[in-house]
């Protein structure tokens, strides 16, 4: 029995159109052969800091660019948080609450937070520093090849990866594993804490962006992270 045309055209037109081939080992491996690691950094309430101190982490942060040989991306991602849960704890904790001074705080403090989130979106921001792997670092061979890959159709740009998965992997973490460990030691000294994304987080911060409107109502289930699938929750 012949497929169903319509279904056949659907099939992968989203995978065809992103630049991700695999996250493997903690690693983001890009259709080009080119890869990145990612790793997330704490934050600094900037505007409590004093003068003096606003002006020391301007100039170490400055210093810190400045020092690098090696490029960086630093991504900020702005999500609308959602405080329905904080609310109904609080309702709990009033309900709860014996004393009537306390209880009467907690009902205020709620109320101030009801209003707030009313009047203003509560957002909720992410920082993330990204180090590349070029895939021109790869050699003479992965370059023929992205210029070969260049002239093939649309839907055969996928299939073409310059060398192997398990070596582009094996020689991108050696070049970028160093980065990451003096990019840590140099965030250290600003009292900044980093980490990298393990491959289970990569995977769900890339449905996110990909998918924000219906990654508020959905999670993500994975069997050993090579296959990610997509669940609604009940």
């Amino acid at each position: 029995m012949p497929s169903d045309p319509l279904k056949i055209a659907i099939k992968g037109t989203t995978q065809e159109h992103l630049q991700i081939e695999d996250v493997v080992d903690n690693v983001v491996i890009l259709k080009d052969g080119s890869c990145a690691m990612v790793m997330q950094l704490s934050s600094v309430n900037f505007d409590l800091l004093s003068e003096k101190e606003q002006s020391s982490l301007v100039f170490a942060y400055g210093g810190i660019l400045n020092s690098l040989n090696f490029p960086i991306q630093i991504l900020i991602r702005s999500n609308t948080k959602d405080v329905s849960a904080y609310l109904n704890n609080l309702k709990t904790a009033e309900e709860k609450q014996i004393n009537p001074l306390l209880k009467q705080r907690i009902q205020l403090y709620r109320k101030f937070i009801e209003e707030t989130v009313k009047k203003n979106e509560v957002l909720s921001k992410s920082f993330y520093v990204l180090v590349r792997f070029s895939v021109l670092e790869l050699g003479i061979k992965s370059a023929n090849k992205q210029i070969l890959a260049s002239l093939l159709p649309m839907k055969k740009k996928s299939q073409v990866l310059p060398y192997d998965k398990n070596y582009i992997l094996e020689k991108a973490k050696a070049n970028l594993e160093p980065k990451r460990d003096h990019l840590m030691r140099l965030f250290a000294r600003l009292g900044l804490e980093i980490r990298q994304l393990a491959t289970k987080e990569l995977i769900e911060l890339f449905y996110k962006i990909y998918n924000e409107e219906n990654s508020i109502n959905q999670k993500i289930q994975t069997l050993n992270y090579t296959a990610p699938m997509v669940s609604t929750k009940k």
